[in-house]
């Protein structure tokens, strides 16, 4: 099987790789998180004017390896843009299963001119199985919702909510909410993105599609959103790798250069085999889905083997640096704390222990 990327997804790897080296360093990235939006909208255009926030809404854009590309090279860059939470993650739910009308709001998201946000999560909530709270309610033809959703990645700047909701019938339905129609609490994460919880105190929904149980289509864009967290880490694994090599053969300590300590440089090797199995899995996850598996025991497989492979990168990448590794002026400290928030997003390595711990009974032989 060819691993290596074909000529389109090469290009756009280096292209979102050129786009996003321009526009970022550590001293602006730590400006621009500290603004109220939390990116750049400057940016935020050039990725909608090279097709990069329409990945995946039509058969002709792209699909799930295109997406880990791009989102590997967000990771890398350690860019705040909200690619997968305000754009390609809850699109793709709309592009699937919307009606026409709502479709046509995809053209404005790969435009770069309406954010999206998927508000699934609820306080207390662990995995994707976990059962919603938020209720939908009928009155005639028209819905609304009342709920808690928290934490909402991108909640704080969406225009357009996918939000999902417990249905008078049983099942859990997904509506399109307006975003003036929620109240919103705008907060930072330590790893210095934002999102925001989101009351809806009989806020009005259109149901996506039709209002009918859509517990199975959720349980996919957790799968998609599992992938997309992994490529984003294995990007931002490969960048602490580089900083701390390139750190060993240039800081010195007894007049040589660290790297001529064996100690270290077998540290070193030990991230680049956690690198080498991340990635190995990121790919796993993103090819599954790329051929129409969307398996959440895949899913916890992988986010599993990369929870730890990130775990122990960034716990090395700031021993390594010594105390410069802990100071904000310096990116290592910004790597461990995002793959720090990746890990435990949608399931730590423990709940996808769980996961895999309790599908255990689907196998006639199990060998560690």
């Amino acid at each position: 099987m060819d691993f290596h990327f074909d000529d389109e997804q090469a290009l756009l790897r280096d292209t979102t790789r050129n786009l996003l080296t321009r526009a970022y360093d550590t001293e602006t990235r730590n400006r621009v998180i500290d603004t109220d939006t939390g990116y750049t909208p400057g940016v935020w255009q050039q990725l909608a004017e090279t097709g990069i926030l329409g990945l995946g809404f039509d058969a002709d854009s792209g699909g799930q390896l295109e997406i880990m590309v791009v989102l590997t090279e967000i990771g890398r860059a350690l860019a705040p843009e909200p690619v997968w939470t305000a754009a390609l993650g809850p699109g793709a739910l709309i592009a699937e299963h919307g009606t026409k009308t709502q479709r046509a709001l995809l053209d404005e998201v790969a435009g770069g001119s309406r954010l999206l946000a998927f508000a699934h999560t609820e306080p207390g909530m662990r995995g994707a199985t976990a059962t919603v709270r938020t209720t939908a309610a009928r009155h005639g033809e028209t819905w609304t919702l009342t709920g808690c959703k928290n934490p909402v990645p991108a909640g704080h700047c969406a225009h357009t909510l996918v939000v999902s909701a417990a249905l008078p019938d049983g099942g859990t339905g997904l509506f399109v909410v307006d975003a003036d129609a929620v109240t919103r609490q705008p907060y930072r994460t330590f790893d210095g993105l934002h999102g925001a919880q989101i009351d809806l105190a009989e806020a009005p929904g259109e149901p996506l599609g039709t209002a009918t149980d859509a517990t199975a289509t959720v349980a996919a864009a957790l799968v998609r959103s599992q992938s997309a967290l992994c490529a984003e880490a294995v990007g931002v694994m490969e960048e602490a790798l580089r900083a701390t090599t390139e750190y060993l053969t240039t800081r010195k300590q007894f007049g040589v250069t660290l790297n001529k300590f064996q100690t270290l440089t077998q540290r070193a090797a030990d991230m680049y085999v956690s690198l080498e199995l991340a990635r190995s899995m990121n790919l796993y996850a993103a090819m599954s889905i790329a051929a129409g598996t969307v398996d959440p025991v895949i899913a916890a497989r992988a986010k599993l083997q990369i929870d730890r492979a990130g775990r122990h990168i960034a716990q090395e990448a700031i021993q390594l640096h010594g105390g410069i590794g802990m100071t904000a002026e310096y990116p290592v400290g910004h790597y461990a704390a995002r793959l720090t928030a990746i890990e435990h997003t949608l399931g730590s390595a423990g709940d996808q222990l769980r996961v895999l711990a309790g599908r255990i009974g689907d196998y006639d032989v199990a060998a560690l």
